[in-house]
């Protein structure tokens, strides 16, 4: 009997086991699974910093010894959420350059360029409803620096400029607002490809804005009312603007962008439109570093930058070519 016993006891707790283990199992299988909360903004930061050196000894062919540091951020964030997209770019460039045959630093490098672009899907492929906000401008002032006229002492030795007749004799060319553009625009964007995108905003309403008096006439600026010498500080504009962005990811370590825009004030027919072209080709030839090199056009039939001319216009063009230590942050969208 005690045998019995035990044989029936054993029995019945194992079944007692088996019942909750299936119960424990029915109760995982209830337990709903755990989605991960959609992300909907892609960030992206690029941080790069470049040295250039040159040294020249006995080198016939003349030249100075310099050395150049400069840095960009280069920051975006993006959003996508059904119909709604949007992009935000931020770059900031800033550099100085000193030369062996001026005492001072000079300053090679200086950008604020904001731009922010939403779209709203349309019913055609590819195409969407846009808003679009664009700011440039630059962190300080920006100089020509003219070679000082030599003195000489009672003996008729030649003196050399001193940093303060460097200092003396250069001539400002632009500051922080001076100019500095904002551009708001309404219109379609076309995006037929991730590569390719254009955005035509025939509702565009901006200004141009020149902070320091002396830069305004530069910068064509209007006469205050009833004055002669006196220039107005801001320009408003209304028109169209067109901006075209393309570009290419070769690879893990080659890549290509570039941006056109063109603007035309419907409140001067007459005028040319405002074109820029910028352009910029980056390849990494190691972990952290990488060469660069951006191009800037500006064409601007208001701005005075062609002295050979009685309207000074003409065409703005400055290039980079740098080898720098380069560190890149970024999230990727599920």
């Amino acid at each position: 009997m005690a045998l019995l016993a035990t044989v029936v006891a054993s029995a019945q707790n194992t079944q007692t086991a088996a019942a909750e283990a299936a119960a424990a199992l029915s109760a995982a299988e209830d337990v709903p699974e755990k989605v991960e909360k959609p992300r909907y903004w892609t960030n992206k930061l690029v941080t790069n910093i470049s040295f250039g050196q040159t040294f020249l000894s006995q080198w016939a062919a003349g030249g100075y010894n310099n050395v150049s540091l400069s840095g960009t951020i280069d920051g975006s964030a993006n959003y996508a959420k059904g119909k709604l997209v949007g992009t935000n770019h931020l770059v900031m460039d800033y550099g100085f350059l000193y030369s062996a045959d001026k005492p001072i630093l000079q300053k090679n490098k200086d950008r604020i360029l904001f731009e922010s672009k939403w779209g709203y899907e349309t019913p055609v492929k590819h195409l969407a409803y846009s808003a679009s906000f664009d700011f440039r401008t630059q962190f300080n002032n920006n100089y020509d620096y003219k070679t000082p006229a030599t003195t000489q002492d009672a003996e008729g030795n030649v003196i050399e400029p001193s940093v303060a007749d460097w200092l003396d004799a250069r001539k400002l060319k632009s500051g922080f607002f001076s100019p500095a553009y904002l551009n708001v625009g309404i219109g379609a964007l076309w995006t037929p490809a991730p590569w390719f995108s254009l955005n035509v905003a025939p509702l565009s309403g901006g200004a141009v804005i020149v902070s320091i008096e002396e830069l305004r006439k530069t910068y064509g600026m209007a006469l205050v009312d009833g004055s002669t010498t006196e220039y107005r500080s801001a320009r408003m504009e209304f028109g169209t603007q067109l901006k075209l962005d393309m570009g290419w990811v070769i690879n893990e370590n080659f890549s290509y962008n570039t941006q056109f825009t063109l603007f035309y004030n419907y409140l001067t027919p007459k005028v040319e439109p405002r074109i820029t072209w910028d352009n910029k080709i980056s390849w990494k030839v190691a972990r952290f570093f990488a060469i660069n090199l951006s191009t800037y056009m500006i064409y601007d039939p208001l701005v005075q930058v062609n002295p050979r001319r009685t309207d000074g216009k003409g065409l703005q063009f400055k290039e980079f070519l740098e080898l720098g230590f380069t560190y890149s942050i970024a999230t990727k969208k599920n």
